[in-house]
This record gives C-alpha cells, sequence and structure tokens, in this order.
C-alpha cells in the first residue's frame, strides 16, 4: 500500500475512467428510459436554506461516519482522535468508489490504522464490524421495505427480481454470521485455497508457508477481537450502533432534501424505503463505486416521485454530496499522505 508505482497509478487511473464512463452510461440510460429524455436545472437547488440543510446534513454524514468507526475502535482499546477518523472516512469514500466491489476502502483503512498504532487483527475486525454493523441495518429492512412499498408489483421490478432480492438478504446476512460467529470454520477452506494454489504453481514454497502461516494468525486474532468488541466497553459499543443508526438515517435522508428543495411532496418514509432497497442492491454491484448501476436503480424507483425533467439533476446532486464530494477530499488526502510516507516513511500518515 504505502509504496505506490506507476502501474498502481495506472490502476487507479484506469479505475477512475471506468467509474467516469459507467456513471455516463448509467445517467444516460435514466435519460433515455426514465426522464423522458428531459434535462432542467432548476435554481430552487441552490436557495440559501436547501444549501444550508444540505451542508449541515453532509457534515452530520461525515461526522457520524467517523464516529461509528471510532466507538468501534473504543470498544476494542483503542482511542482515535476525530480528526484522523475523518481522514479514514474520506480514504475510504476514495477507494471504496474507485476500486471494484467497494474492497479498496477497507484494505485502505486497514493500512492507515495499523500505521497508526492498531494491531492489524483490531483494524480488520474494526472496519469489518463496521460494516456489518451498517449491512445488518440496511439487509434487514430490505425485506421490511420490499413488501411495505409494494416492489413486487408489475410496474416495479417484479416478483421474481423481489424474491431474489430477498434470497440474497439471507445468503448475505449468513455468510457474515459464519464470519462473526463462526470465523475458525474459515480457515480450513482458506488453507485448501492456498494449497491449491501452490500446486498449480501460482504461489512459491516461501509464500505459501507464509500465506497459510498468516491466514490462521489473522483469522484467529479477528475471532477473538470480535470477542472483545461485544465485550468491551459497553457505551463504546451501544454508540457505534447508534452512529451507524444515524450514519444511514443521513445518508438515506439526501434525496428526501432535494425532492422537498424543487417543490415535491413525497413522503420521507417512502423516500427512506427506496433508498434503503438502492443501497442494498449497490452492495452487489462488481463496478466501481456501484457506478452506472446506482443512478438506473435510482432512476426506476424515484421516477415515481419525481417528474422526469428534474430526475437526472436530482440523480448528479444525490451522488456530488453522498459520493463525489468525499471522493475528491480523499484523493487529496490520499496524495498528501502519499507524499509525507515517500519523504518520512517512519512518520505516522494520520498525524494532522
Amino acid at each position: 500500500m504505502p509504496q505506490q508505482t506507476p502501474n498502481s497509478w495506472r490502476r487507479l487511473t484506469l479505475f477512475g475512467a471506468i467509474f467516469i464512463a459507467l456513471t455516463a452510461a448509467g445517467l444516460y440510460s435514466v435519460y433515455q428510459q426514465f426522464a423522458g429524455r428531459e434535462l432542467t436545472f432548476d435554481t430552487r437547488l441552490i436557495q440559501p436554506v436547501p444549501v444550508l440543510a444540505a451542508m449541515m446534513l453532509l457534515a452530520t454524514y461525515y461526522v457520524s461516519d467517523a464516529l461509528r468507526l471510532g466507538y468501534t475502535l473504543k470498544a476494542l482499546g483503542h482511542h482515535m482522535p476525530l480528526p484522523r477518523l475523518l481522514k479514514l472516512v474520506f480514504i475510504n469514500l476514495f477507494f471504496s468508489n474507485i476500486t471494484p466491489m467497494a474492497t479498496g476502502g477497507g484494505f485502505a483503512q486497514i493500512w492507515y490504522l495499523q500505521r497508526s498504532g492498531v494491531p492489524i487483527g483490531h483494524a480488520t475486525a474494526a472496519t469489518t464490524i463496521r460494516t456489518l454493523l451498517a449491512v445488518a441495518f440496511i439487509f434487514s429492512l430490505t425485506p421490511v421495505c420490499l413488501l411495505a412499498l409494494n416492489i413486487f408489483d408489475k410496474e416495479s421490478i417484479g416478483a421474481d427480481v423481489g424474491t431474489a432480492l430477498v434470497v440474497f438478504v439471507f445468503i448475505y446476512l449468513g455468510f457474515f454470521s459464519l464470519v462473526l460467529f463462526r470465523t475458525r470454520w474459515l480457515i480450513g477452506p482458506i488453507s485448501a485455497t492456498l494449497t491449491r494454489l501452490h500446486r498449480w504453481r501460482w504461489i512459491s514454497d516461501h509464500r505459501h508457508q507464509r500465506w497459510q502461516y498468516k491466514a490462521r494468525r489473522e483469522m484467529l486474532r479477528f475471532a477473538r477481537a470480535f470477542g472483545e468488541y461485544w465485550a468491551g466497553d459497553r457505551w463504546a459499543v451501544t454508540l457505534s450502533i447508534f452512529f451507524t443508526a444515524v450514519f444511514l438515517l443521513t445518508l438515506f435522508s439526501f434525496p428526501s432534501l432535494l425532492i422537498w428543495a424543487l417543490g415535491y411532496s413525497a413522503d420521507y418514509l417512502t423516500a427512506l424505503g427506496l433508498l434503503n432497497i438502492t443501497t442494498f442492491i449497490m452492495y452487489f454491484s462488481p463496478t466501481p463505486g456501484a457506478s452506472g448501476i446506482s443512478e438506473g436503480v435510482f432512476g426506476h424507483f424515484f421516477r415515481a416521485l419525481i417528474g422526469g425533467q428534474h430526475l437526472i439533476l436530482v440523480i448528479i446532486t444525490w451522488r456530488l454530496l453522498t459520493i463525489y464530494v468525499g471522493m475528491v477530499i480523499g484523493l487529496w488526502l490520499f496524495k498528501r499522505t502519499l507524499a509525507n510516507e515517500l519523504v518520512s516513511p517512519r512518520k505516522n500518515p494520520l498525524t494532522p
């Protein structure tokens, strides 16, 4: 992670180009199919009251995201000041949206946490638990939203797709339950996979032995760390769950704010439910930052709440507030941190 090569930057540039291209494709699809080929900029979005409300919502969004990780770390016995946590938020936003399947953000945060003195087992556990708390909220509410919002009718995504989504909910929750409560069960399959790669001569003898040792060690460390989280400071555990709920509620409130600013009278709970389902689908997107898919799903769900002339405008503004702004800040922080790391490799990259 710290030794970035020209190839690394080329990969990031490639992922960035893919992100932009897929986003453009998703917006064009919405423009063609759901927006009636209409696109209008409405100055009501930049009036003082909506702008102030958006800034307050954005601040709550970032701070609650930082605090949900901070209190997870505190439950594991580690303290990190808010400024450093905010840096981690933006770095996660950049990497998780520029890499496929949102995997990069977690790895980047683990590396930065490790550089800040957090053991890798605790760093991995903290980022995983932070994600799983959000997953638990989103996935447990998705079946309720699918039923309560009549998503199964023919004018929406259809009964077959709705049933598939419910099945995915239980598969996903089952997998992460296995990761959390039966971590040791995963050591066997991981060890067998490494052995198979070694037999195929994809990894050397030395690397095979080293990876086998590290995989077993880190899985056991993660299992212990998860137990430490639940046995940790009760207030820290409670606040990590509380700020996860605040983070998600804030995230899901952005479309309602934009819809209200444009003069529509959509039901708040309906908008929350639709974005919960949209976010659920985004978890399965293989594209960087769910680009293309998020825009298409949002346009499909929200077309009944927003006029065609405003649909593209709301999608772009929604993604701008929740993703693009954070990505730009994260890229700037990453480049600054990398420059510091290259100048002074032993310096803590998260030091202000």
